[in-house]
């Protein structure tokens, strides 16, 4: 009775509740309405390549409920029929009610738990071999591990994959799988000397994100290929220095652990195949569709000089893996177009619903495939999606499960009809991961066992010429909405126009600020386009600052200069606060030109914490009567761009001119005239005075 009420109130319970179900990333562990705690720890080996092949499931049920529960039983289900196809395997995973789990249940595969005590714990082990499933063809199969009450009510269950590999009669195709993990960060820095966050730090250290690339790099094989953002390195080596932090007051000594990453991160790639993105990983897309095709071509050309400077001397530059894996037509013609001495784009690593099959197809189709720009074909690399959110952690629920999934995904592909030929495979996870060493790790040791694969480097996929036919680029209206916005973009035109300014007044070719500008165009703004805004006026405000340390000075409204006469000069004066020399062009204009006239252009060098002064020559209109006349006075570079802003200066004529200056001519004439004859006057009196008395004397 006792027996016959328990199992009433477990149906009850079943029947209330909703199935005993867990979401595609749900982890390992599932738990049910009865607080049943199922956890898959092993499965071996990886596939089997016998009918006799032992394999073993071991695990753990866990009792999180207040009572103890009776009759419980670990077992197996399973299905001889292998899957057809991926997308019948992604529904598999999608969909977890009992309804569509595997239709068989293993006897042989089980094992008793007579009663599980509350708060308690039991390990289990299962065996089974291929023969005692009836697998006979080389492919992946449903398994599941589910916990009953009295054989009777599903408390909780793991649905996973078993793959079938036999060594006879035919082997499987063996497909190249290219590995593409990302070393990218979001810009620290917002000028070159003021770091924004403190944050890097922390993702370089003990269990910090990019602590974790870096383990992953040194033990991943050198086949894999690394995609590496040179702005995060060059943030990086700005802390083996000295560095300042937004809002502290006194600068931060050098973080020993940036030097350690840059080390070691070095060190682990010197033998693997590296591309650099373009510097600061900037959304190009978006600089396409605002009209700052120039940015991008500079962020390609620093990327590749930072990159072989920091990173190492052989870095690829010819391939551009966009934001989200997509780009549209206009952004791929920028990139294909290049930049002079620049290394144009002629490979683009896409998301796979960038360019998708036309029509649909059932299979897989090589990851390889042509586009053709203004510059004509380029090689357009598609990644896996599946394959490559296996290597997100969470998205198979834990290391084990990942790897049963990666297992079987690749050898459905490989068992897929039609294949006369190898294909080639890309794995590309999210830009901006954090990634789970262990699973990285062991995904990438799978997959180099599989007889099915082989890892390559990217760089050695090739467009075949038979191709699956593609839509072409497919770009809609979603993709451009997460962009970075036009309005964002102006503000960084608008910066990226003064910058530029400061640059071109010195010997440098290129502006102090470039860097920077690039960091603002960041894809890592998308969505944080307020986070980003912040770090355009940080920036803004440097760029404005570094401008007026060349100024004007001695001029200004409130103080005025007096030309007198038609004809006169004026100082005008140029300082440089810069710790460079400098040269640029005075330009002076009238603003009143029926009373004065001004045109002057001279150019002036000028040395580091120097002035410069040019003299200006001005002109007063013989018609125009005196008065107070404005002249505008501005800084140029070389090639006329206005440097700073203009000041305005108040020059005041007297008006002598013409007949004035006639009569004033004649008027000093008479005033000489009358002094002269006044000295001669004062003359002849004292020589007669002298005379007289020299009478006197001698009649005395």
């Amino acid at each position: 009775m006792i027996r016959k009420a328990t199992l009433l109130a477990v149906l009850s319970a079943a029947l209330l509740a909703p199935s005993v179900a867990a979401a595609p990333g749900a982890a390992a562990a599932i738990t049910s309405r009865q607080g049943v705690e199922l956890t898959l720890t092993s499965i071996t080996p990886d596939y089997a390549t016998e009918r006799a092949t032992e394999i073993k499931v071991t695990g753990r049920v866990h009792n999180a409920g207040g009572t103890a529960l009776p009759g419980l039983r670990v077992r197996v289900r399973y299905s001889g029929q292998r899957f057809t196809d991926r997308a019948s395997m992604s529904a598999y995973q999608a969909d977890q009610t009992t309804a569509t789990q595997p239709p068989n249940v293993s006897s042989q595969s089980s094992m008793a738990i007579p009663e599980l005590g509350a708060n308690a714990s039991v390990p289990f082990e299962l065996t089974m071999t291929p023969a005692q499933f009836q697998l006979t063809q080389f492919g992946a199969y449903p398994l599941a591990v589910e916990v009953v009450q009295w054989d009777t009510v599903q408390l909780a269950a793991q649905r996973t994959f078993l793959t079938y590999a036999p060594t006879t009669p035919v082997k499987p195709v063996r497909n190249r799988l290219a590995v593409v993990l990302p070393v990218i960060d979001q810009p620290h820095r917002a000028d070159d000397g003021l770091f924004i966050d403190d944050k890097l730090g922390t993702a370089m250290t003990d269990k910090g994100r990019l602590a974790d690339l870096a383990r992953i790099a040194e033990a991943a094989p050198t086949s894999v290929t690394w995609i590496v953002d040179p702005a995060l390195f060059s943030d990086a080596d700005a802390m083996t220095r000295k560095f300042q932090v937004k809002g502290e007051a006194q600068d931060r000594a050098a973080d020993p652990a940036a030097s350690a990453w840059l080390t070691s991160m070095r060190a682990a790639l010197a033998d693997n195949p590296v591309i650099a993105t373009p510097y600061a990983d900037p959304d190009v897309t978006a600089l396409a569709h605002q009209g700052l095709d120039d940015l991008t071509g500079r962020a390609l050309e620093l990327g590749g000089k930072e990159a072989a400077r920091l990173v190492k001397r052989d870095v690829l530059s010819s391939t551009y893996w966009p934001a989200n894996g997509r780009l549209d037509a206009d952004a791929l013609d920028l990139l294909a177009v290049g930049e002079p001495n620049i290394a144009r784009i002629d490979r683009v690593l896409l998301d796979s619903a960038n360019v998708p099959p036309q029509p649909p197809v059932t299979i897989t189709p090589d990851a390889a495939a042509t586009l053709y720009s203004v510059m004509g074909p380029v090689t357009a690399l598609t990644a896996d999606t599946e394959l490559s959110r296996v290597f997100e952690p969470g998205a198979g629920g834990s290391t084990l499960l990942s790897k049963q999934r990666f297992v079987a995904e690749t050898a459905t592909i490989s068992a897929e009809p039609g294949q006369t030929r190898p294909r080639s495979l890309v794995v590309a996870p999210s830009r901006r991961w954090n990634p789970s060493p262990t699973l990285v790790t062991t995904l990438l040791k799978t997959a180099g066992r599989l007889p099915w694969l082989s890892l390559t480097p990217l760089d050695s996929i090739k467009a075949s010429r038979t191709q699956v036919p593609r839509a072409g680029l497919t770009y809609t209206d979603q993709d451009r909405k997460q962009e970075l916005g036009a309005k964002y973009l102006a503000s960084v035109k608008e910066i990226a126009a003064r910058a530029k300014v400061t640059g071109l007044i010195t010997s440098s070719a290129d502006s102090d600020f470039d860097a920077a500008v690039l960091r603002l165009t960041s894809s890592a703004w998308r969505g944080r386009q307020k986070a980003g805004r912040a770090v355009i006026k940080t920036v803004s405000g440097d760029v404005q600052e570094r401008i007026g340390k060349v100024e004007i000075t001695g001029v200004g409204p409130d103080r005025p200069r007096t030309l007198a006469g038609r004809d006169g000069v004026v100082p005008i004066s140029v300082k440089n606060s810069l710790t460079a020399p400098i040269s640029l062009v005075v330009d002076v204009t009238s603003n009143n030109r029926e009373l004065l006239q001004v045109a002057y252009q001279q150019p002036l060098t000028i040395n580091p914490d120097q002035s410069g002064t040019v003299q200006v020559p001005m002109t007063v209109n013989t018609s125009g009567g005196g008065g107070d006349a404005t002249v505008t006075v501005r800084l140029l570079t070389a090639d006329g761009t206005p440097y700073g802003e203009p000041v305005k200066l108040i020059v005041r004529t007297t008006g002598y001119t013409g007949i004035a200056l006639v009569i004033v001519g004649a008027a000093l004439t008479v005033m000489l005239a009358a002094v002269v004859t006044r000295v001669l006057r004062r003359r002849s009196e004292r020589r007669m005075a002298r005379a007289a008395k020299s009478r006197e004397s001698e009649s005395v």
